[in-house]
C-alpha cells in the first residue's frame, strides 16, 4: 500500500488531471460526491495537519505576524480596491465582477498548501494562512459587504465562517495530535505515501465540485468558454501579480503566498446570495477548480524551486 501511495505522489499532478477529467465524464458521480464534500474537505485538512506537523505549521512570532499582514491584503485590501476601480470607472457590479469580488474577499482553498507541495515548496505558509485567514474573515468581509447590496443577511456568512473555522481547527487539531504523539518523526516514505493519499482526496474532492460543469456545457458551450477563460485569468492573475511582489521583495513564502492569492473559498460566500444571484457564479465556481488544480502543472516553471 505505502509503495502503491509513494507512486501515485510521484505521479501527483497527473492524478489532479484525471480529477479534473472524471468531474467532466462522469456527472452522475460528480452529483453524488457534492453532498460529502465538507466531509472530504476535513480530511483533506486532517492529512495535510499531519503531513506538516505543529511545529512547522507555527515556526515563530515573526511567522504569524507575516501571515496576519498577507492575509489583510489578500482578503481586506484587495477586494476594496478592486471595488474602488469599479466605481471609479463606473462599471455595473455585474456577475463576473461580483464573482471577482468574492474571491478576493475570501480564504485560502484549503488545497493550497498541497499544491505547495507538490511544487516542492514548504507548505507551512499556506496552511498558517488558510487557518488565520479563515479565523479573520469575520471582520475582514463587513466592510467589503457594506458595498455589495447583492448580499442577503450578513450574519449567515458570519455563522458559516465560524463553522469553516471550527471544522478546520478541529481537523487540523487532530492531525497535528497524531503526528506529535504517534509520528514524531515522519521519515520520507512517510511522507510520500502522505502526499499520495493526499492526491487522492484532491481528485475525488474536485469531482464533486465539477457537478455544474457538464450541464453547463450542454446548455450554452460558449457561455462555459467565456466563465472558463474569466476563471483562468482571475485565479493565475493573481498567482503571477503575487508572486512577482513577493520575489521582489525577497520572500521566503513568496510561492505558497501566491498560490494562496490565487485560489480562494468564495464558495462559502454563496450562503449569503439569493438563488437568482448565484445560478451564473455556481458555473464560475465550476470553471475555477480548472486552474485551481491545473496551477501545480502550469505555473510548474514559474515556481521551480531548483
Amino acid at each position: 500500500m505505502l509503495s502503491l501511495l509513494t507512486f501515485v505522489a510521484r505521479h501527483g499532478k497527473l492524478g489532479l488531471i484525471a480529477g479534473l477529467v472524471a468531474g467532466i465524464a462522469l456527472p452522475g458521480l460528480a452529483g453524488v460526491l457534492r453532498y460529502w464534500i465538507p466531509e472530504m474537505v476535513a480530511f483533506l485538512l486532517f492529512l495535510t495537519a499531519f503531513r506538516i506537523g505543529p511545529r512547522d505549521t507555527i515556526e515563530s512570532l515573526d511567522a504569524l505576524r507575516r501571515t496576519a499582514t498577507a492575509a489583510l491584503v489578500l482578503q481586506l485590501a484587495l477586494p476594496l480596491i478592486f471595488l474602488a476601480l469599479l466605481a471609479l470607472i463606473g462599471l455595473p457590479l455585474s456577475p463576473l465582477a461580483l464573482a471577482v469580488a468574492l474571491m478576493l474577499a475570501a480564504p485560502s482553498v484549503t488545497g493550497a498548501a498541497n499544491f505547495a507541495i507538490l511544487l516542492g515548496h514548504d507548505p507551512a505558509p499556506a496552511l498558517r494562512l488558510l487557518i488565520l485567514g479563515t479565523a479573520v474573515l469575520p471582520l475582514t468581509c463587513i466592510p467589503v459587504f457594506a458595498l455589495l447590496p447583492q448580499f442577503g443577511a450578513l450574519a449567515s456568512v458570519l455563522q458559516a465562517a465560524a463553522r469553516l473555522l471550527a471544522v478546520i481547527l478541529a481537523a487540523a487539531a487532530l492531525g497535528f495530535a497524531l503526528r506529535h504523539w504517534g509520528f514524531p518523526t515522519l521519515t520520507d516514505r512517510g511522507r510520500r505515501a502522505t502526499d499520495g493519499l493526499t492526491v487522492i482526496a484532491l481528485a475525488i474532492i474536485v469531482i464533486g465540485l465539477m457537478s455544474a460543469i457538464r450541464p453547463a456545457f450542454e446548455r450554452d458551450p460558449f457561455e462555459l468558454a467565456f466563465w472558463l477563460a474569466a476563471a483562468f485569468g482571475v485565479n493565475f492573475g493573481m498567482q503571477l501579480l503575487a508572486f512577482a511582489v513577493l520575489r521582489a521583495r525577497g520572500r521566503k513564502d513568496a510561492v505558497p503566498t501566491a498560490i494562496v492569492a490565487g485560489n480562494r473559498n468564495f464558495a462559502l460566500f454563496f450562503v449569503a446570495l439569493p438563488p437568482e444571484t448565484t445560478d451564473p457564479l455556481l458555473i464560475f465556481l465550476g470553471c475555477y477548480q480548472f486552474p485551481m488544480y491545473l496551477t501545480p502543472t502550469l505555473l510548474r516553471r514559474l515556481y521551480d524551486p531548483r
